[in-house]
C-alpha cells in the first residue's frame, strides 16, 4: 500500500519537527523545506532520514502530497510553497490547525501560559508514557531527556500539545493558535504581556485566555496557578471546574516546603491541607516545582495514582534548551537556556544561584526580536541583576520583522547598566570569544540564553574552556 506523504513548509522549527516526527510515526512518508541555518533540530531531522529541500520553491511542491503543514516563520500562508499547494487544492493547514484538529480526535490536555508550557507538556507527557499510558504528544522543544523526540504519534486516548496564544498566521490568520484546540484539561501556568506584535495590552491577553478556556468542555478542567495575579484576576469569570496551585495558602494543591540536594529538589504537597507526601525533581528553580505540580495534577486527573507520579517524575530530567548543561571543564559549567522573557530570564536566574549558590554567573544573552526586546526594554533591563557578568548579542530578528533602528542591543546596554554595570555588548561571536579567553575564572557556570541562535556557539565555548581551564 502507498504511504501518504507530508510535506512541511519550514520543517526546522521545534514545534513543526515534532509534528513532522508524529506524522512519520504515524506511517507517513515526511518532506520538508526551511532555510540553511543551523536549528536545533537538524540532527533529529537527519537521524529520521526525512528530506528537508534547502529554500522555498514552488517546484518543490508536486500533486502526491496529501498534506502540506505550513510554519507561521517564512510568511505562513503566503510563502511561496504554501501559495501553489493552495492554488493545487491539496490540504493545506497552518500548525495550529492541524495540531488542533489531531488533538480533538483524542482527549486532549492542553497546556497554556506565557511561560513553562514547553517544560510542563514534556512532564505530563513523560509521567504518562512511564505509567504506561502511550499518549500522543507535541512539545516545543528539539527533545525531552528521557524521552528522545517532543513528537510522538502514540495509540492511547490521551493527546498532550501546547497550547500557544500567538496568531496561527501573523499575516493571514490572527486566530491565536490554541483556540483550534478543544481540550478536556487545560493547565494555565500563568499571564504575562508577551507578543506586542499580537496584543495591544495584558488585558488583552488575559481575555485571549479565557477564551481559550472555555473551549472546554462543561465538564472539562483548568488547572490554574493562582500564585500568578494575572491568572487569578480571571478566575470568577471561568464558568467551567478549577483546580487551583501553587504556594498560596488558597491553592487547592498546595507547595507547602521546598529543600533542595545536589542537583534535585524536593517539594512536599498538600491537597486541601491533607498531606501528599514529598515530590522530588532533578530541573531546578520554584517555577519548575510549580510546572511538576500542575503536570502531577494533569496526570492523576488522568487516572495516574500519586505513587506512580512521585516515582515517574525523577525520571525526568529536562528538555532541550531549558537549563541544559552542555558540559564542563573541571569546575567550569556550560549551560544553554531558551529563556527570551524577562520573567523567564529572572526564573532562570534564581534557580541557577539556587543550585550553585557558589557559581560566578555568566550570561551570554541573544535579545529576540525587535518588537519585544523594545516593548519590555525596562523588564529586560532589570532582568540580570542575579548575573556576575552579562554579554548582550545583536538582536535576533523575527523571519516576520525587518530592522528597527530605535532598538538595539546596545540600547539595552546602556539600561541594564543603570541597575547593574555588568553588561558589556559585544555584536559578533569572535568578540565574545576574546572576551572570554581573558576573563573566565576556574569556578564560573557560562550560560547561552536566548530564542534565536545563540545555542549555535556552545561548540566554539567548550574548545575555548577545555583550552583555558587545566
Amino acid at each position: 500500500m502507498k504511504h501518504k506523504t507530508a510535506y512541511f513548509v519550514g520543517i526546522k522549527g521545534v514545534a513543526m519537527t515534532a509534528l513532522a516526527v508524529y506524522f512519520q510515526e504515524k506511517g507517513y512518508e515526511v518532506i520538508g523545506s526551511d532555510v540553511a541555518e543551523k536549528f536545533a533540530t537538524d540532527n533529529i531531522l537527519k537521524k529520521r532520514n526525512i528530506k528537508v529541500n534547502p529554500g522555498f520553491f514552488p517546484d518543490n511542491i508536486n500533486k502526491n502530497y496529501d498534506l502540506v503543514v505550513v510554519t507561521g516563520a517564512h510568511g505562513g500562508m503566503t510563502n511561496i510553497e504554501a501559495e501553489k499547494a493552495r492554488k493545487m487544492g491539496l490540504s493545506t493547514y497552518m500548525h495550529g490547525e492541524i495540531l488542533g484538529k489531531l488533538m480533538n480526535k483524542k482527549k486532549g490536555i492542553s497546556i497554556s501560559g506565557c511561560h513553562g508550557k514547553t517544560t510542563t507538556s514534556a512532564i505530563v507527557a513523560s509521567l504518562l508514557v512511564h505509567s504506561g499510558f502511550n499518549p500522543s504528544y507535541i512539545v516545543g522543544s528539539a527533545s525531552i531527556n528521557d524521552l528522545g523526540e517532543a513528537g510522538h504519534y502514540g495509540q492511547g486516548e490521551y493527546f498532550v500539545a501546547e497550547a500557544d496564544e500567538y496568531m496561527t498566521c501573523p499575516i493571514t490568520n490572527k486566530t491565536p493558535r490554541f483556540m483550534w484546540q478543544k481540550p478536556i484539561i487545560v493547565i494555565l501556568t500563568n499571564i504575562d504581556y508577551d507578543h506586542p506584535d499580537a496584543f495591544t495590552n495584558l488585558d488583552q491577553v488575559k481575555e485571549t485566555y479565557l477564551n481559550f478556556i472555555h473551549n472546554l468542555p462543561e465538564n472539562g478542567s483548568l488547572i490554574a496557578c493562582i500564585d500568578d495575579p494575572n491568572v487569578s484576576d480571571i478566575l470568577p469569570r471561568v464558568k467551567r471546574n478549577v483546580i487551583t496551585y501553587g504556594f498560596s495558602p488558597r491553592s487547592t494543591y498546595r507547595i507547602d516546603k521546598v529543600y533542595c540536594g545536589k542537583e534535585t529538589i524536593f517539594m512536599k504537597v498538600l491537597f486541601k491541607n491533607m498531606e501528599l507526601g514529598e515530590f522530588m525533581m532533578k530541573i531546578p528553580g520554584k517555577h519548575n516545582l510549580l510546572n511538576g505540580l500542575a503536570a502531577s495534577i494533569a496526570a492523576n486527573m488522568s487516572g495516574i495514582s500519586w505513587d506512580s507520579i512521585k516515582e515517574n517524575l525523577k525520571l525526568f530530567t529536562g528538555t532541550k534548551r531549558r537549563f541544559e548543561k552542555i558540559g564542563s571543564v573541571n569546575s567550569t559549567l556550560l549551560y544553554d537556556d531558551y529563556a527570551h522573557h524577562p520573567s523567564e530570564v529572572v526564573a532562570t536566574l534564581k534557580a541557577v544561584k539556587e543550585w550553585y549558590p557558589d557559581k560566578r554567573l555568566i550570561i551570554i544573552f541573544q535579545p529576540h526580536t525587535y518588537s519585544r526586546t523594545k516593548a519590555l526594554l525596562h523588564d529586560f533591563s532589570k532582568a540580570f541583576t542575579l548575573a556576575d557578568i552579562v554579554i548582550f548579542s545583536d538582536i535576533y530578528a523575527s523571519k516576520r520583522e525587518s530592522n528597527d533602528p530605535t532598538i538595539s542591543s546596545k540600547i539595552l546596554t546602556a539600561e541594564a547598566n543603570k541597575y547593574k554595570r555588568n553588561a558589556h555588548y559585544l555584536a559578533e561571536k569572535e568578540k565574545i570569544l576574546k572576551y572570554l579567553s581573558e576573563n573566565v575564572k576556574g569556578n564560573d557556570l557560562i550560560m547561552t540564553m536566548g530564542a534565536g541562535d545563540i545555542f549555535s556557539l556552545q561548540k566554539d565555548l567548550l574548545t575555548l574552556l577545555k583550552k583555558l581551564i587545566v
